[in-house]
């Protein structure tokens, strides 16, 4: 007997045609309150960073699971920290980076204070405020050298076609 061929599933039409669906912004009242700088997102880590002209401010959390640092996460560097813990006492370092303490901060979603101290960050963001915002650096290979040192220092010859035709 002959094998009768395999039948591969085939999305419905309909589901083909649909846009992929984008998952819901956390914390959308933070992008909110901050619109009039346009700033702008990208993914990262599975959460969604915020930018304003060339610094991140911000990241917004919200997974399922490990729910322990969502919340809305501070771009600063320890030498704000004890400043912002004064603002922010709900404030602490993230733990899911594996660090006693990190230059990255977070605001707790599950504090009972979440929402004002956001909307606090917010208004520190709008107002320019240096502890908050961080210009990311120059993306580096896995061994560790820039693209700009990777590329050749050899200047550009002319080949001995374009040479002979000149002479």
């Amino acid at each position: 007997m002959a094998k009768s061929p395999r039948k591969a599933r085939l999305p419905a039409l309909g589901e083909s045609l649909l846009p992929k669906q984008r998952k819901a912004v956390p914390h959308a009242f933070v992008l909110e309150a901050i619109d009039s700088l346009s700033p702008y997102t990208r993914p990262m880590f599975g959460c969604l960073a915020v930018y304003v002209k060339d610094k991140i401010v911000l990241v917004l959390r919200d997974k399922p699971t490990s729910t322990a640092d969502n919340g809305v996460w501070l771009a600063t560097t320890h030498d704000h920290h004890d400043s912002l813990r004064r603002e922010f006492p709900n404030m602490r370092s993230i733990e899911v980076l594996g660090k006693p303490v990190t230059g990255w901060q977070v605001l707790p979603a599950d504090a009972p204070d979440f929402e004002s101290a956001a909307l606090r960050a917010c208004e520190l963001v709008l107002a320019g405020d240096p502890r908050i915002g961080k210009v990311p650096g120059t993306r580096t290979s896995k061994s560790g050298a820039r693209a700009a040192d990777r590329k050749s220092a050899k200047p550009i010859g002319t080949s001995k076609r374009r040479a002979k035709d000149r002479g």
